[in-house]
């Protein structure tokens, strides 16, 4: 992890940071100022979002740009991965672990102008389960009841002691909705953060606006503008000629060296929580038979790949777990390229001469990486159809949520997200594994050590299973202005907090 000046070495093409399914829209309504200069930053992304509503819609490119910034949750995770308080001040936890109390802040107000209550912190967990639709609402069915004991006291009973669920709190279901700002959500976000929305140009960026009325330390700039670019050369290029401040997500790695060597830039290194997952269909087609699965894990030469099309930067992990997480273990020795046995346990299969549809995303990373998949694969003796789908809609519907497809390849980027791939049979993966499930109950109701202990076992089973496979993390790789401060070295979640962020 570090500030490098260093110049990128790597044969890698180009791709994106992140698989999020960045999902926008217009304003809301709250005072906000807007900025030039000084007082003006503009970051460059990926893909450019389709509403603000991430109740309802899948993925974590909603909260990359929502969350701390127009929303705050009750807690948050520092850039160590601990929680820690936003709108609680304090908190306690029963004997049992049954029962947690929130202390909050006194002064917080929505940008509609009504008062955060614990009446509106009850309302916005009960309304998960009530009202949510997207898979991640599972993870508050562990609640009983969410109760305002006074204004500023909140009380949430659980059915049973949960290792995970103050964890969960720091993401987009811990998020804070005012009881009157909730009728709008794909268009007019209603939060307690310091930044409303405050324009909306679409197909090419969205401002976010200061507001005065902010309860809490007022970030630095009055005004951040996310410009989306769908061509990584276009984004270098923005922020070359000053049209950018900041590469939020480096989309070509093989070009960082035309700003490492530059006094005016810095490239900030790190890691992330983004898994990039060669995704199986577990349920249907050639890849219901795990010998064939296993067949694709041996015939990836992960180190050749990720030399390809991410330049050789990175991390080889092996299993859907990185190494901020306290349960991380190395796994990539579990499948070694083999091409031998991948050919072997092919003809044993059953399924040689069958064709394979690996069905990518319009991203550049998955476009990248899907080429170099196709002809690791190809050479091993599978017969494999390449085809683009459409990003976000056409590959959410057809992949995501159908299921319609053999292989894809997408970056996981939200925090310990192998239940929410994994431990759903009707999850897009289509992975149905009672012992799987059962390993993730008892981490979750255990003690601390007996967590890390069921996580792992849970990790081993799903590369045993072959049930996906893991090509590499990805890194947190931005460039920006040298006089921007407060950049993040790592990503643990997925947030991009623009309230740190200062000039020089």
């Amino acid at each position: 992890m570090r500030d490098s000046r260093r110049p990128a070495r790597g044969t890698g093409t180009l791709a994106a940071a992140f698989a999020c399914l960045l999902l926008a829209a217009c304003s809301a309504g709250s005072t906000a100022s807007g900025g030039t200069g000084k007082n003006a930053l503009n970051i460059g992304l990926t893909a450019e979002p389709a509403n603000f509503d991430f109740t309802k819609t899948e993925g974590a490119a909603i909260s990359q740009a929502l969350l701390n910034n127009v929303y705050e949750n009750l807690v948050k995770l520092d850039q160590s991965g601990k929680i820690r308080p936003q709108l609680a001040t304090s908190w306690s936890l029963s004997k049992d672990r049954k029962t947690y109390t929130f202390e909050l802040v006194k002064n917080a107000r929505f940008s509609n102008g009504a008062p955060f209550t614990a009446e509106d912190a009850a309302f916005s967990i009960e309304r998960v389960s009530s009202d949510w639709t997207i898979a991640q609402k599972a993870q508050m069915d562990v609640v009983d009841t969410a109760r305002a004991v006074s204004p500023t006291e909140l009380k949430v009973s659980l059915k049973r002691p949960s290792n995970d669920w103050l964890y969960r709190m720091t993401t987009r279901v811990g998020a804070m909705f005012s009881r009157t700002g909730v009728d709008k959500l794909a268009t007019e976000p209603v939060g307690t953060g310091p930044y409303v929305v405050k324009k909306w140009n679409r197909g090419d960026s969205i401002t976010l606006g200061r507001r005065h009325d902010y309860w809490g330390r007022k970030p630095h700039f009055a005004s951040v503008t996310l410009k989306y670019f769908k061509d990584p050369t276009a984004m270098n290029n923005a922020l070359l000629t000053g049209t950018i401040n900041v590469i939020g997500t480096m989309q070509s790695p093989d070009s960082l060296y035309r700003f490492a060597n530059n006094p005016k830039y810095k490239v900030i290194e790190g890691t992330t929580n983004g898994e990039v997952v060669l995704s199986l269909n577990n349920g249907s087609g050639p890849l219901k038979n795990p010998k064939v699965r296993q067949a694709v894990r041996y015939a990836i030469d992960h180190k050749a790949l990720m030399d390809t099309c991410w330049a050789g930067r990175g991390k080889l992990i092996g299993s859907m777990v990185p190494p901020t997480d306290p349960w991380y273990q190395n796994l990539t020795n579990a499948y070694p390229y083999n091409r031998d046995k991948a050919e072997k346990l092919l003809e044993e299969s059953g399924q040689a001469g069958r064709t394979l549809r690996l069905r990518l995303p319009t991203l550049p990373y998955a476009t990248a990486c899907g080429t170099v998949v196709k002809s690791q694969l190809e050479q091993a003796g599978f017969k494999v159809k390449l085809d683009q789908l459409e990003f976000p809609a056409a590959w959410l519907t057809t992949v995501f949520k159908n299921a319609d497809y053999d292989m894809s390849i997408i970056s996981h980027v939200e925090p310990r997200d192998m239940q929410a791939v994994f431990g759903s049979k009707t999850s897009y993966t289509r992975y149905d594994s009672p012992e799987f499930r059962a390993l993730l109950k008892k981490a979750d109701q255990g003690t601390q050590q007996e967590q890390i202990t069921s996580m792992r076992a849970a990790a081993r089973l799903l590369s045993k299973d072959a049930a996906a496979d893991w090509l590499f993390l990805l890194p947190n790789l931005m460039v920006a202005n040298e006089d921007i401060t407060g950049l993040p070295v790592n990503t643990v979640s997925e947030s991009l907090d623009l309230t740190g962020l200062g000039r020089s």
